[in-house]
């Protein structure tokens, strides 16, 4: 997205072939995406043992392709072999008033001091519920004109109609 919109990628988001962190989009898609939390000094060492574990579930126990054995995004003549794994969990089978436990503790993080420069702490959904309020309001979504741009260059090589906006 960086990239049609000719932005540079944040700090701590991405690795060039080298593995050295880079901002730049088109450097970044020759290396890869750093681990959530991002480098050693911002305890990224936590999102690569969190993407280490569904590389075990998603890719090693299903039988799929894993590590260096998923295909690249670019090769379409290389069937993906990309593994699921779907987790289910009861919280009733756990300690009792979990849905109050749960308000409750959604509720303290919601009261909590904002970070400098940030306007209030968010928790999981909010960003979502705030987004869909947005749209409702403005009767739709908004797109950059250089992902127009590409949807329909896109639409126009598979010989499909182009998206209609309003």
């Amino acid at each position: 997205m960086c990239n049609r919109k000719k932005e540079m990628l944040p700090n701590g988001w991405a690795v060039d072939s080298d593995g050295k962190e880079t901002n730049d989009g088109v450097k970044a898609m020759d290396g890869g995406l750093m681990p959530l939390g991002g480098g050693e000094i911002t305890s990224g060492y936590k999102g690569y043992g969190l993407g280490f574990m569904v590389e075990l579930f998603c890719g090693i126990m299903s039988g799929s392709a894993f590590g260096p054995h998923v295909r690249s995004w670019n090769k379409s003549d290389v069937v993906a072999d990309l593994g699921q794994c779907f987790v289910a969990v009861d919280p009733s089978v756990f300690a009792s008033g979990f849905e109050d436990r749960l308000s409750s503790l959604m509720n303290y993080c919601r009261t909590l001091d904002p970070a400098a420069d940030e306007s209030e702490v968010l928790v999981a959904g909010d960003p979502e519920r705030k987004h869909i309020s947005e749209v409702e309001k403005d009767g739709g979504i908004h797109y950059h004109i250089n992902l127009v741009g590409s949807l329909d260059s896109l639409a126009d090589k598979l010989l499909v109609d182009r998206m209609k906006c309003l």
